[in-house]
């Protein structure tokens, strides 16, 4: 992956109508926790041509706080994060339903009042969006030319889903992985329990809304569990670890970019 410092050029785009280059929003639970999808992301990407940006001046988009209540830390953080992306033309691609929601949605619902920011908050809320709503909606892709030899099991996160209308693209994707058997999860579109800081500061009914998700994933007889955010992905690969469970968990990207 190149890195992105300066302004740059308007992107041109190829005659598939593919852009030459996206930036990343890679998150902070990506960056912290499971770097290996920022990497599938940008491979995928790459594959395709497309020449994947990603500025280490980025941080926290501000979503903790703004679900805490403390929206005036969220404000910095959302203006940093403008800041950052500002010095960018093109796309904007996040392996995260929740961060890209707080970004098209949340960011000019605070910054309003803001009349430095507003502008660029609608012109980068533009620009960005969630990684597989970017490869079907955006690029056009359905058949990445993954492989997986197992049945598979799709969760899709409440942000993505609820604010984001992700819901076709993620199966899409999953269709055309060769050799796997997509399992319908029952109670699919029921939350997982995660929440953000709903999992701390309700922690029991998380874990009781947890237990009914994966009592439902382990009935389901699959190998592998899939979504596209790693928040939810995380609260559920814990409670399956503690149940001494081989059900394998894996973020969209990562399954993508497996080739047999």
């Amino acid at each position: 992956m190149g890195e992105s410092f300066d302004k740059e050029e308007p992107v041109d785009e190829l005659e598939t109508g593919m852009p030459e280059r996206v930036h990343m929003l890679v998150t902070c639970m990506v960056d912290a926790f499971y770097p290996a999808v920022g990497i599938s992301v940008a491979e995928i990407l790459e594959a395709h041509g497309i020449s994947v940006e990603f500025s280490p001046d980025q941080t926290c988009c501000g979503q903790p706080a703004f679900n805490g209540g403390f929206w005036s830390d969220a404000r910095a953080m959302a203006r940093h994060t403008l800041d950052v992306f500002s010095m960018t033309d093109g796309p904007i691609v996040v392996p995260s339903g929740s961060c890209v929601d707080m970004i098209v949605h949340h960011y000019p619902e605070i910054l309003k009042d803001d009349a430095e920011y507003m502008s660029t908050a609608q012109d980068v809320a533009a620009r960005t969006h969630e990684f597989t709503q970017f490869l079907v909606d955006k690029l056009g892709l359905t058949d990445v030319g993954a492989s997986f030899c197992g049945r598979a099991a799709y969760h899709p996160s409440c942000h993505g889903l609820r604010s984001l209308n992700i819901r076709e693209q993620p199966q899409t994707l999953l269709a055309h992985v060769d050799g796997m058997q997509q399992v319908e999860l029952p109670c699919a579109e029921e939350c997982c329990g995660f929440g953000g800081l709903f999992s701390v500061t309700m922690s029991a009914i998380s874990g009781d809304i947890l237990e009914r998700k994966l009592d439902h994933l382990i009935e389901s007889g699959v190998d592998l569990l899939v979504g596209t955010d790693v928040s939810c992905l995380m609260h559920m690969a814990g409670g399956l670890q503690r149940r001494g469970s081989r059900i394998e968990v894996k973020h969209i990207a990562e399954l993508l970019n497996e080739h047999g």
